[in-house]
This record gives C-alpha cells, structure tokens and sequence, in this order.
C-alpha cells in the first residue's frame, strides 16, 4: 500500500492534470506512475525512447500532443520555508525541485513547478528567462543554485493571467 504521502503527491498530480484539463479543454492527464522516468540517472532511457514517449513520461503531467514543450513538476507538501526566500535566499528544497525538474526537461522546454502547502495554499516556480512574457501581480525572484533566477508566484493569479502565454510557449 501506497505511503499517505505518495498519494497525497499523486491526488495533487491528478488535480493540476483536471484543472489544467478544464482550463484548456484538452487532455491533460498524470504520468503514471510518475518519478522521473526519464529524468535525472534514468535520462540515458531517451535514447531509446520516440519523442512521444519521452514527452509522457518526463515531468508528473502528460500534455496533450501538440503542447511538445510542457514541462511540469508537482510537489505537495505540508510545510515550506517560506521565510528563506526573504533571508538567506537558498532553499534546498526548492533547489531539489528545480533539480529534477530541469533533469527531464528538453531544449526550448517551458519549466514549471507547482507546489501546494497545507493550509497555505498553491503557487508556481518557472524560469526567469519567461518573465517578460509572463505577467504577475506579485513575485518573488528565487535564484536556483545551479539553474539561475526563477520567479515564485502565486497559482490562480498566474493561471489567470498567464493561459495563453504558456499555450504559445509550449506548442511550436
């Protein structure tokens, strides 16, 4: 039987794959049994992989086809270190997410991070580089150790104003 963890993990997946479904009217569905299956010491698999397979099976949510560069990572969690974005500016934490993130991720990729903590709600990490065609009401600049600035922000308010911008950036 699966851990209270990895299921909550995996409820959180399925629920950006619906919400991502209804928000697009397409397809969005969680990689099954998802873990990096191309990513990170397993990337060697792409090799022998075609690229629609390498496309469902990196990050934890499956685009529908034609989004060829959608790259997400889901992370739920009961507790963050909120503070360190203001303070000492590194979160391990957050550092191992953009990590594996960007293991599985292939050229021209746009990256996301969706994060949820428990009775703080849903946010967003994706890469400085897309700032300019990004708008938010509020971010936080977060410089990755070993991957550069990305902005954190806010979930609804980036979905909101951000839909059709991820769209172009994710179909070629």
């Amino acid at each position: 039987m699966a851990s209270k963890s990895k299921n909550k993990g995996k409820s959180w997946e399925r629920d950006v794959a619906n919400f991502l479904s209804d928000l697009y009217g397409a397809s969005f569905i969680r990689v099954p049994s998802s873990g990096a299956y191309v990513g990170g010491k397993n990337a060697v698999r792409k090799e022998f992989l075609h690229e629609g397979q390498i496309r469902s099976m990196k990050g934890d949510i499956t685009p529908p086809s034609d989004w060829k560069h959608l790259n997400i990572e889901c992370k739920s969690y009961a507790e963050f270190p909120f503070h360190q974005l203001f303070t000492s500016g590194k979160i391990t934490l957050l550092d191992n997410w953009i990590d594996q993130t960007i293991e599985a991720a292939d050229d021209n990729d746009l990256n996301i991070v969706i994060m949820k903590f428990n009775r703080k709600g849903s946010f967003i990490a994706f890469e400085y580089k897309h700032f300019p065609t990004f708008t938010t009401h509020r971010h936080v600049r977060y410089d990755s150790v070993t991957h550069g600035p990305w902005a954190f922000t806010g979930f609804d308010d980036f979905w909101q104003l951000n839909k059709d911008a991820v769209k172009t950036l994710s179909i070629p």
